[in-house]
């Protein structure tokens, strides 16, 4: 609106004109902060007051305790009051002058300066640099309470000494930081020296752990390319030794088939066939022995039989026994029975089953059975003396 007004945040509006309930007698005028008023035209008046923080920079030649002079320099930090009291004071002074307050601010503070520097030594001044701040605030705090100033900060920013009384002061001081430092700095530069020589011998130790390691790793690169390069070979010699075994394997199972083979084709049928001529030369062997054998005992019995007939022949032949007569002809033809009964085994297809013994016993069948023709005449002789008809004999051998 037109006739209201609204101070910023950090002013205050100062309102003349009319008499107002709110007014006091001191300030004839009303003062509006944070808020707005309305004002009455051409009957009031409104003006602003800043209470925005302010900076008073300060250099000032100033005289010691010790007369040495000394240039000052430093940094006040104020601003106008926040409340009614400052307000107005400074209003009242510094209202139509706002942008001359830091300069007369900053010659208030360089009074107090330069009498807070003139009680205090070079030394004081130097090593306190705080307590002359604070006496300059406390000793312009008056001053400023009737300006309706606050002092927020003041600051000594710069010393500078123009006789040399400073560097002359510093001097000793300056040459044991100096001595001390060249002893720091030959310190310093004797443990570079010792840390470059650990730093040269661990990386020499390094270096060499790393060209063994290299070496290492080469070497174990190159065994590998080496049994990559050789893989090929060792498969193929490994695929040709499989090849081989197995060859082998079937050759071993061949010469294994081969030898049964063998043994089913030739080896047995040759031990058949060897123990057939053996059983069947054992067979003529023990047919010629059977044969030898009956020959031989034929032989013997007919002897004996001839050696019987005779004595039987000369008994009859004394006595006149016709009986025994025939009996001495069937004598007489017995060796040709035999050797014919020997004949007709020898040429037979016979199965011998005892051996020598079997052939005996069917020889000594043949014989006997003419000894019991032989016997029997006798006996016949003896009782009845009958006739016995001669040719009945080699029919009953045949026969038998």
């Amino acid at each position: 609106m037109l006739f209201w007004h609204v101070p910023a945040p950090n002013e205050a509006m100062l309102i003349s004109g009319s008499k107002s309930k709110r007014q006091t007698q001191d300030t004839q005028f009303r003062i509006v902060t944070g808020h707005g008023s309305f004002v009455v035209p051409v009957k009031q008046k409104v003006r602003m007051l800043s209470l925005a923080l302010r900076e008073a920079e300060i250099t000032e030649d100033c005289v010691t305790q010790q007369g040495i002079r000394l240039n000052v320099r430093a940094v006040a930090v104020f601003k106008v009051g926040d409340d009614a009291v400052s307000i107005a004071n400074a209003a009242r002074r510094f209202l139509s002058e706002q942008d001359q307050m830091e300069e007369l601010a900053g010659r208030i503070f360089a009074g107090h300066l330069r009498s807070i520097v003139g009680g205090l030594t070079v030394e004081q001044i130097i090593r306190e640099r705080n307590r002359v701040s604070q006496e300059v605030i406390a000793g312009s705090h008056g001053e400023m309470e009737k300006l309706g100033i606050v002092v927020d900060a003041l600051q000594i920013q710069e010393i500078e000494d123009s006789t040399g009384y400073i560097k002359n002061l510093a001097a000793p001081h300056a040459a044991a930081v100096a001595s001390q430092a060249r002893i720091a700095e030959a310190r310093a530069d004797q443990e570079a020296s010792q840390r470059e020589q650990q730093a040269a011998a661990l990386k020499a130790e390094y270096e060499r752990d790393t060209a063994i390691k290299r070496a290492g790793f080469r070497a174990e690169t190159e065994q590998c390319n080496a049994r990559a390069a050789q893989a090929g070979p060792l498969a193929q010699a490994r695929a040709s030794h499989e090849v081989i075994e197995e060859q082998t394997a079937l050759a071993e199972r061949q010469a294994a088939l081969a030898a049964q083979r063998l043994e089913a084709e030739v080896r047995r049928p040759a031990d058949a066939e060897a123990y057939r001529q053996r059983t069947l030369a054992e067979a003529a062997r023990d047919q010629a022995k059977f044969q030898a054998d009956g020959s031989a005992y034929a032989e013997r019995t007919v002897a004996q039989a001839q050696a019987d007939a005779n004595t039987a022949r000369a008994a009859s032949l004394r006595d006149g026994n016709q009986e025994l007569i025939a009996a001495n002809r069937i004598v007489e033809n017995l060796p040709a029975l035999a050797d014919a009964a020997a004949r007709g085994m020898s040429g037979a297809d016979l199965t011998v089953l005892n051996g020598t013994n079997g052939v005996n016993e069917m020889a000594a069948g043949v014989v006997s059975q003419g000894l019991a023709i032989l016997h029997a005449l006798q006996r016949g002789a003896n009782t009845a003396k009958p006739v016995v008809d001669a040719k009945r004999a080699p029919h009953i051998t045949d026969s038998n």
